[in-house]
């Protein structure tokens, strides 16, 4: 008996780590020191040594039950900026600027080539992100998963002034809602998705006229990555006041968490034009609009909270970064939370 014949290929893990540095080295900044396959990942913080006050941020998390579409689907070159994303996302929404990333590939058999294509999405995500990818893990997990299954997830961390963090502390009435446009659904509501619609690879290879995709193809759109049109947005000059990373729990749960006490947030749904992807989801899954709501992001990726004289300078600047903005609405005295009208 030995470790290969109980289900771990050691081998097969030197292959997965060859096939990969290629990616990652794509992803590396000046301040990396050493190279892959160490014990651990070091970043000089020589980035950060002008600040006046630098604090680290930091994000972990992963793409729940969206891997069960890349098994489904045979594509996994995607799904790795989805969890660069989740984390990057979060790190930015605070205003810091992302340093570097770490992932973690649990699998029940390691596949070199299928690794090797996660971790190329995950380098994309990092390059998107600017960010560096300084190390990870893939763990065979034989008897605890189904060999032809893995588990993605990520930690990345970040840096910003204090002066530059966004706390949410001094949105007032007054100030304007801006809504940045998602690719769909991006990571998130994927376990009442695989309810909706049938798991199946010829649903998954459907082509509907209203998405203009198959619905294979529409589920799996990865995240959108905000760093750049957050950087663009302070880059003009302006102060970001509050920031949303519409994410699991909508518009109910998610933007609350950047209101002040005795502020609330009123958000016009016509405002902005939901992706069809939802409307076909709330369509053939019979969801109220509530629920909807308060699951997915219905369209929006990130709502930011800003001064009214900076709406035009914000919108300029996410759009010069690539991205589709809306003023999606206003901050008014009251309980703290968000109404939908």
């Amino acid at each position: 008996m030995d470790y290969k014949k109980a289900g771990v290929d050691i081998e097969a893990g030197y292959k997965s780590v060859e096939l990969m540095k290629k990616h990652v080295k794509e992803t590396l900044r000046p301040e990396v020191m050493g190279g892959l396959g160490g014990f651990s990942g070091a970043f000089s913080m020589e980035a950060f040594k002008k600040m006046e006050n630098p604090v680290l941020l930091s994000g972990t998390d992963g793409c729940g039950t969206k891997v069960k579409l890349a098994f489904l689907m045979d594509k996994h070159d995607t799904i790795g900026i989805d969890a660069v994303a989740m984390c990057v996302n979060d790190v930015a929404c605070a205003g810091g600027e992302p340093l570097f990333f770490l992932d973690y590939i649990a699998c029940g058999k390691n596949y070199p080539e299928k690794i090797a294509e996660i971790v190329k999405g995950v380098a994309e995500g990092c390059k998107q992100a600017g960010c560096a990818l300084i190390g990870g893990e893939t763990a065979e997990h034989p008897g605890l998963m189904p060999e032809d299954e893995y588990d993605l997830a990520g930690f990345s961390v970040g840096v910003a002034d204090a002066k530059d963090i966004i706390t949410g502390e001094t949105i007032q009435d007054g100030d304007v809602l801006v809504g940045i446009a998602s690719s769909g659904v991006h990571s998130n509501g994927f376990s009442l998705v695989r309810k909706v619609f049938e798991m199946t690879r010829e649903s998954l290879d459907t082509y509907y006229d209203e998405l203009g995709t198959t619905l294979g193809e529409a589920l799996i759109k990865p995240t959108i990555i905000y760093v750049k049109a957050l950087k663009a947005i302070k880059d003009a000059g302006v102060t970001v006041k509050g920031c949303s990373h519409i994410t699991g729990g909508g518009f109910y749960e998610n933007i609350p968490r950047m209101l002040p006490d005795g502020i609330r947030a009123v958000v016009k749904k016509d405002s902005y034009e939901v992706p069809a992807i939802f409307k076909l989801m709330q369509k053939k899954g019979d969801i109220a609009e509530e629920m909807m709501y308060n699951t997915f992001n219905m369209g929006l990726g990130m709502v930011l909270a800003v001064d009214a004289k900076d709406v035009d300078s914000t919108i300029a600047a996410i759009e010069s970064a690539g991205e589709k903005a809306f003023v999606v609405g206003h901050c008014t005295k009251g309980e703290k939370g968000v109404t939908l009208c």
